[in-house]
């Protein structure tokens, strides 16, 4: 814990264990999260951290582009409303160096050395950590084996986009239900931007130069842009525009979608025994092919029920939690959070039912955060510098117009470099 001295630590264990705070009051925690299945499960698990410690849990649940707005609205201005905060890579390091949330220091025995070296590195800033990851995740191809076998096709790891789409049109069936591609399309920074990045690193786009000039306006981000909508318009399902995480996992598993290339961490949730693996596919650039993703608890600025926040943190992103959720009566070893630690991977019991564990441990170890000649910034399918959600928001919302039809690609694309650049001036680019 970070505690000052040794008689503050013991006093707090003391009242913690009794779920009272310094002033004498019951300790309350009111914490932001994403709106999916592995928050979910946790508000069902964390039931018995409150009958341990007396500290009551106030779960927001929100879907992932409300949680991002309102959080980043309410710790940038410390308007104070939620002790623990879902985040992720983007906002962890800017956020931690400029104060806006508290560094974090755990017991030796959370082991923070097992958590993953990408997860570390990507929520730390200048070798202080400022997050911890519930979970990780990369991207990468989830399609339906019987599918592609009854079509006669194949998915091979960083197979080309072309073998992918003429993949999705084979198994495109829509007479019966069935869209060849479920991509995200639901505008935002973290949503269809994030994809879609994907698809134009693997092309060889990015979305700066080294001075940080908007590149949007490139022949790259029109061949990637161009395909994405091709595909989508061709062989996914009506209005893909609204699509997100949550929306495409329900179609998968109601059996409408051939294939999704989406967050690793899916593969838990799918219920389809026929699904397979294949590492994301490229253009011919496989950098930056795959995304790189933590959402990760952190403390907000000021917080005053921060060492309760702190003792909370260290308990759902620890070991025992990964054991009290495969050990629950109603989740098991298949839903455990992953992408995190290392030593996840190891649990025997783990092994045998995630057969997806193989494949989401390759994404994430091949994943390319680092700046690069061609991508001179640091991130995958955002980038880390402050300005970027309100770039990347902009861009989806152009992108959705276009996989809409509301827009030509070069339209979109036009006026999403107009914007960027107008954003990135008025910041002092």
């Amino acid at each position: 814990m970070k505690l000052k001295g040794a008689l503050r630590a013991a006093t707090a264990m003391s009242l913690l264990a009794t779920g009272v705070s310094a002033d004498g009051h019951a300790t309350e925690l009111t914490i932001a999260i994403v709106n999916n299945g592995h928050m979910i499960n946790m508000q069902t698990v964390a039931e018995a951290y409150t009958e341990e410690t007396g500290v009551t849990l106030n779960w927001v649940s929100l879907e992932e582009g409300v949680l991002r707005e309102q959080v980043t609205s309410d710790t940038a201005t410390g308007g104070g409303q939620y002790d623990i905060i879902n985040i992720g890579m983007q906002e962890a390091p800017i956020w931690g160096e400029a104060g806006w949330i508290e560094p974090l220091e755990f017991s030796d025995d959370y082991d923070v050395d097992d958590i993953l070296p990408a997860m570390r590195a990507g929520l730390s800033a200048n070798g202080t950590l400022y997050a911890a990851p519930f979970y990780g995740e990369s991207s990468m191809v989830m399609y339906r084996g019987d599918l592609a076998d009854a079509a006669g096709v194949t998915i091979e790891d960083n197979d080309s986009w072309e073998n992918v789409r003429d993949a999705a049109a084979a198994m495109h069936d829509p007479e019966n239900g069935v869209y060849g591609a479920c991509l995200r399309g639901k505008p935002g920074w973290g949503d269809n931007a994030a994809f879609i990045t994907t698809v134009a690193n693997s092309f060889g786009a990015a979305w700066f130069d080294a001075d940080f000039k908007p590149q949007l306006d490139s022949e790259e981000w029109n061949n990637a842009v161009t395909f994405y909508v091709d595909m989508l318009q061709n062989y996914g399902p009506p209005g893909s525009e609204g699509n997100s995480f949550n929306e495409i996992l329900a179609l998968y598993n109601e059996g409408k979608c051939g294939l999704w290339i989406d967050a690793t961490i899916a593969a838990s949730f799918l219920e389809n025994p026929n699904v397979r693996y294949a590492q994301s596919p490229n253009a011919g650039n496989p950098v930056g092919a795959n995304w790189l993703w933590a959402w990760a608890f952190a403390i907000p600025a000021g917080s005053p029920n921060a060492e309760a926040a702190q003792d909370f943190i260290e308990w759902a992103t620890s070991k025992e939690y990964v054991q009290a959720v495969g050990n629950h009566p109603e989740f098991g070893w298949g839903s455990v959070p992953t992408g995190q630690r290392a030593s996840t991977y190891e649990i025997p019991e783990f092994q045998e039912v995630a057969g997806f564990a193989d494949a989401e441990l390759a994404a994430i170890d091949s994943a390319a955060p680092e700046a690069t000649d061609l991508k001179p910034y640091v991130g995958v399918q955002f980038v880390a510098i402050p300005e970027f959600p309100e770039v990347g928001s902009a861009f989806g919302q152009e992108m959705a117009a276009a996989l809409s039809g509301a827009k030509t690609v070069e339209e979109a694309l036009a006026d999403a470099q107009a914007a960027a650049s107008a954003i990135m001036e008025e910041a002092g680019y």
